[in-house]
């Protein structure tokens, strides 16, 4: 126990993701969880875990065709946990025990919600299962008023259910089945906007909506909310005018997939039937991903920000502003480091999965491995083709992206007191 209590923040929140994740294979793995006739390998089952868990969407076999109502049941509640964060739930249970929250459950969550100080963490956690119930009851009420029109009411309280934790979780799962995805709806307007709104809520970040509730005015925000607003919004804008410029799709499914891509991974449309273009501008949208304390993955729109800040301080001189403000050095330092991982994390799984599937272009797998890295969960169409060696990189990817990339270079980093101090010294840059 002491053991676990001298264990670094980072350390531990990996440790929990991945418990969670091999039980939540071993648990799909069960009989009770696999529908008669199907066939989930150990391999599978574990892909599906961690796809859930790290609230990604990829799937090596599809959620309806092989799993019961209970599998699909594990795989709603593993979504739904990794979507909060296993720090968060943690703590949401020891307050429904009655417990008191110790002060390592607090840093956790601190470490975990990137929060600069551990101050109101038990009131956070309360308002963020709050919140979390109340978008996804509303999404869930809307999305039932769609699914009820082609399922019966049981069946379509389940998927809407099922449906609404996954877009709020910013999770491409699905329980249509056929691996279609939300192709059949690409034109219904109340579940495109209802998805995409859930989605786009569960990627703003817990703090920054909990800001809006307080303050209900953009200009007395907070400058984090101030930049992942307005990130947001033109990330999203930019991607629908690309998308519309390269694909044959309709506004509303341009705006959808812009939308979607930022880590989400529903589908309104064949992926696979994208243009090398339009491949692209998902891929760019996914590798920037979400924003901080969000369910979603990606470097962040706030990483994103910081870098343009600082090329843009680079080439006239002043120091990075924004909104009247000052982006303070080790913020501009870390969004480097963030990217420079994140990129060698793409670029190293791509290179690997190009050894082990020669058969797929170099787009369908760099595709594939930035839609793991982020945590979208959109595909080309390959992700079943996979042969296991290569299901197992992704998996690694996917949890990388998760618990992110700095934390992971983090894990065996053990701190120690710096006794030496050389001379500083320039090298030329550019």
């Amino acid at each position: 126990m002491n053991f676990i209590k001298r264990q670094p923040p980072g350390r531990l929140i990996a440790a929990g993701f991945a418990l969670v994740i091999l039980a939540g294979a071993a648990l799909l793995m069960l009989p009770v969880s696999v529908r008669d006739g199907a066939q989930v390998t150990p391999i599978d089952a574990l892909f599906t875990s961690t796809s859930a868990v790290c609230v990604t969407g990829l799937i090596a076999i599809d959620t309806a065709d092989h799993f019961t109502v209970f599998g699909r049941t594990i795989v709603a509640l593993l979504i739904q946990v990794g979507g909060l964060g296993v720090t968060s739930v943690g703590v949401g249970f020891i307050l429904v025990a009655g417990k008191r929250v110790g002060f390592k459950s607090r840093l956790l969550v601190r470490e975990a919600m990137n929060m600069e100080n551990g101050k109101g963490i038990v009131r956070l956690v309360k308002s963020i299962l709050l919140m979390t119930l109340c978008f996804e009851g509303a999404g869930a009420l809307l999305s039932f008023l769609v699914f009820v029109q082609d399922h019966p009411p049981v069946e379509a309280i389940g998927i809407s259910i099922f449906h609404s934790i996954a877009a709020f979780n910013n999770s491409g799962f699905d329980i249509l089945g056929g691996l279609q995805n939300l192709i059949p709806y690409q034109n219904n307007l109340l579940l495109n906007l209802t998805t995409a709104g859930l989605i786009i809520f569960g990627g703003l970040g817990f703090l920054v909506i909990l800001d809006i509730l307080k303050k209900r005015s953009f200009r007395a925000l907070a400058l984090h909310s101030k930049v992942v607003i307005v990130m947001s919004a033109v990330l999203i804008l930019l991607g629908t005018l690309l998308l519309k410029a390269t694909e044959n799709v309709t506004w509303l499914g341009a705006f959808f997939q812009s939308v979607s891509a930022r880590t989400a991974g529903f589908s309104t449309y064949p992926i696979g039937s994208f243009t090398d273009a339009g491949l692209f501008v998902l891929i760019l949208l996914m590798f920037v991903g979400a924003s901080p304390g969000s369910t979603g993955g990606g470097i962040k729109t706030t990483t994103l920000f910081a870098l343009l800040q600082a090329t843009r301080s680079a080439a006239t001189g002043r120091m990075p502003t924004a909104f009247r403000r000052t982006v303070a050095g080790e913020v501009v330092q870390k969004a480097f480091i963030v990217t420079l991982l994140s990129a060698f994390v793409v670029c190293g799984g791509t290179f690997i999965l190009c050894l082990l599937e020669p058969d797929l272009t170099f787009l369908q797998l760099l595709f594939e491995a930035t839609s793991a890295f982020g945590t979208v969960g959109l595909s080309t169409g390959i992700t079943p083709q996979l042969q296991p060696a290569s299901k197992l990189i992704v998996i690694l990817i996917m949890y990388t992206g998760r618990i992110g990339p700095l934390t992971v270079a983090s894990l065996w980093a053990f701190r120690t007191e710096q006794h030496v101090w050389y001379s500083e010294e320039t090298i030329t840059i550019g």
